[in-house]
């Protein structure tokens, strides 16, 4: 009997941690697409409820329209619908997601009865570490194109004429939450709030740390590597 190629390979559970320009966005899409299992960000997911007008996607909007956070409740709600979903069910990336210690143990809980292939698995879970400075450089650097969403960066991927997009033309942008101020906010809640998440897992046998200064390549071979041990 030939061997599961990639795209058929029970996966299972993978979380993907890591501060704000750590990379998890690029190497997300880069498994999602080498498994054929979705990507999921609990920013896509808030987004959709709201669009499609759904019950949670309702409260949700509610709330972000008085300026305040949504709650841990509906957010987990969004997630845990999402999760059932057919294209779950050999495994799936969560980005972003679990971002406090409190929804990590709801999660267990939820995996907990959840099966891959009629087995019970554990989450994979994937610690990118990157230094302040170089994450510092990353966000800083980094430009996007309004209309197709290609992302840049000055320092290290610019585009071939300044300011402009390679693919559409558009002039590019400086995403607000990449100002020096806001990335001084997003790295400290991070530090704060979701760095916690590492020890958690750690402690549990599941955490993997790779380093994400390495050549994009490089760390995709290393994320690749710890599926392929679990999947064996």
């Amino acid at each position: 009997m030939n061997a599961p190629t990639p795209v058929e390979r029970i996966v299972g559970p993978v979380i993907f941690l890591g501060a704000p320009g750590a990379g998890k966005g690029t190497q997300a899409k880069r498994i999602a697409e080498r498994y054929g299992i979705p990507q999921i960000s609990t920013g896509d997911i808030l987004r959709e409820h709201v669009s499609r007008g759904t019950a949670l996607g309702r409260q949700a909007k509610e709330i972000m329209d008085r300026g305040e956070l949504v709650s841990d409740k509906i957010v987990c709600d969004m997630v845990e619908s999402r999760l059932s979903q057919a294209d779950c069910d050999r495994g799936f990336i969560l980005d972003g997601f679990p971002r406090t210690v409190e929804q990590a143990k709801w999660l267990d809980g939820v995996l907990a009865a959840k099966t891959f292939g009629g087995k019970h698995l554990p989450p994979i879970v994937i610690d990118f570490e990157v230094g302040y400075n170089q994450l510092l450089k990353r966000l800083t650097g980094r430009r996007t194109c309004p209309d197709c969403g290609k992302i840049f960066n000055v320092y290290s991927q610019p585009p071939r004429v300044p300011d402009t997009c390679d693919s559409c033309g558009a002039k590019l942008i400086t995403r607000k939450d990449d100002t020096d101020e806001a990335i001084a906010v997003r790295l400290k809640s991070y530090e704060q709030q979701t760095k916690p998440l590492a020890d958690y897992y750690r402690q549990q046998g599941r955490l993997r740390v790779v380093s994400g200064e390495q050549e994009a390549d490089a760390v995709t071979k290393e994320v690749i590597s710890a599926i392929e041990e679990r999947s064996a």
